[in-house]
């Protein structure tokens, strides 16, 4: 474990001092993230034309009917594909939504994980972590692909994919990613958001309670991020590492579950 190299050591009265600084520069963000979030409500739409369908546990569904009456939908781009195990910076998300999709959902808002991967994949990765939250499959639809949080293999090998609103070179065919959209009274569907990367960091609450403790994220390598220490939840016990797609891969055994 790691410790805390030379704290600088106060009087009470000092410490107070420099938490009063501390906090005012802790208001002027609280403020900026306000008039960032009004800049976000504030984007223009795009109107959802394409027909998109869906393998879930009731049937195929298209993108309309995934709102289950509410206004608002928040789709999660799950990094699962036909084969793969879950991604861990996924599962580290889903850990998080899992407990506020009581309060979403009493909010017009419903939440939905979609995966590339096959239904019967996805529906056994789901019981194996206890999850409550819809998720479901876009193996046989171009969703994945236009909402750019997948990549198709001719694509990745030309050696640069639109991800995040840019041309990057990325080895992988799928990321991680939020998007969100609106069904107005007329059934029609607008795309609203999405997000990408660290642009949905403030999903990850226990990174925010991190942030308050004297070690901060503690992510010192070897790839200076969560897979340095985040597990899917019954994978900490475990022996293993993560690799270069995001997977736990366990010490005594190179089968993926």
């Amino acid at each position: 474990m790691s410790t805390v190299a030379s704290p600088r050591i106060v009087s009470r009265e000092q410490w107070l001092e420099a938490r009063r600084e501390l906090l005012a520069a802790e208001k002027r963000l609280t403020q900026e993230q306000d008039r960032l979030s009004a800049a976000r409500r504030d984007l223009p739409w795009v109107k959802v034309d394409k027909e998109y369908v869906f393998d879930t546990p009731t049937g195929k569904l298209r993108l309309a009917d995934l709102f289950e009456g509410r206004s608002q939908l928040l789709i999660k781009h799950f990094m699962l594909s036909d084969g793969k195990d879950i991604c861990v910076g996924c599962s580290f998300e889903m850990d998080h939504i899992e407990g506020a999709l009581v309060h979403l959902e009493h909010h017009d808002v419903t939440f939905v994980a979609v995966s590339r991967a096959p239904l019967a994949q996805i529906e056994a990765a789901k019981r194996r972590m206890n999850w409550k939250s819809q998720w479901i499959s876009s193996y046989a639809s171009d969703f994945n692909y236009d909402f750019h949080a997948s990549f198709r293999a001719e694509d990745v090998a030309k050696g640069a994919v639109f991800y995040n609103y840019a041309m990057q070179s990325i080895p992988l065919e799928d990321l991680s990613g939020f998007s969100v959209f609106y069904k107005d009274a007329n059934g029609d569907v607008f795309h609203t958001y999405s997000a990408f990367g660290r642009g949905a960091e403030n999903v990850l609450s226990t990174y925010m309670l991190l942030d308050l403790t004297p070690k901060g994220r503690n992510e010192t390598g070897p790839h200076f991020n969560l897979t340095d220490w985040v597990r899917p939840h019954d994978r900490y016990e475990a022996k293993g590492s993560v690799d270069a797609t995001g997977q736990f891969v366990p010490e005594d055994c190179c089968a993926r579950v």
